[in-house]
């Protein structure tokens, strides 16, 4: 382990220690005094939650070169803007003749090439892609090193910079298949 994370790790350690020796319990109440620390603090900043749709906005069966005869079904099932950020939430299903267990990818199911999904934005004549983190990461789900199981959905997600708040639909392209026209932008 890296010195860096070392010290973070012995950093964390020591705060949650200290936080115990003050008699602060684990939902944010002082021991034995009854009253919130954090009064209303949970109010002003929400409650924790993930995005998870139910029914798709849009699917699609494609072909795919990744067999004779095999198939994928892309369902788009949100595109949600928080802040700066919007989030894709996509379900892949492959139905790859004579795929072993655990083999199949969608940088496979794409003809052996990376997906490169983004954001077209019609009106504004924008095309928005994956944003990276620090470490120069893409913040999506990593199309060789997700394995997917044959005829089951596996949920991908793709990040971007929110486009303005105007915009209410989204054009999406995925891979080599056909895009998928005016996704609704949730806020």
């Amino acid at each position: 382990m890296p010195l860096s994370h070392r010290l973070a790790a012995l950093t964390a350690a020591g705060v949650l220690a200290a936080a115990g020796l003050t008699g602060c319990s684990a939902t944010g109440e002082a021991s034995g005094s009854g009253t919130p620390s954090r009064a209303g603090a949970e109010g002003a900043v929400g409650k924790a939650a993930f995005d998870n749709a139910d029914k798709p906005v849009v699917k699609g069966t494609f072909d795919s070169p990744a067999a004779q005869g095999a198939k994928v079904d892309i369902a788009i099932m949100g595109l949600r803007v928080k802040g700066k950020l919007a989030t894709l939430n996509v379900q892949f299903t492959p139905h790859v003749p004579g795929a072993e267990p655990g083999r199949t990818n969608a940088y496979g199911l794409n003809g052996d090439h990376g997906l490169g999904t983004s954001l077209i934005d019609p009106v504004n004549l924008k095309r928005y892609v994956v944003v990276k983190d620090s470490s120069g990461k893409e913040l999506e789900t990593d199309d060789i090193f997700t394995h997917m199981t044959n005829d089951q959905a596996t949920p991908f997600y793709f990040t971007f910079a929110a486009p303005p708040e105007n915009v209410k639909t989204l054009d999406v392209q995925i891979g080599s298949w056909p895009t998928f026209r005016d996704i609704p932008v949730q806020r």
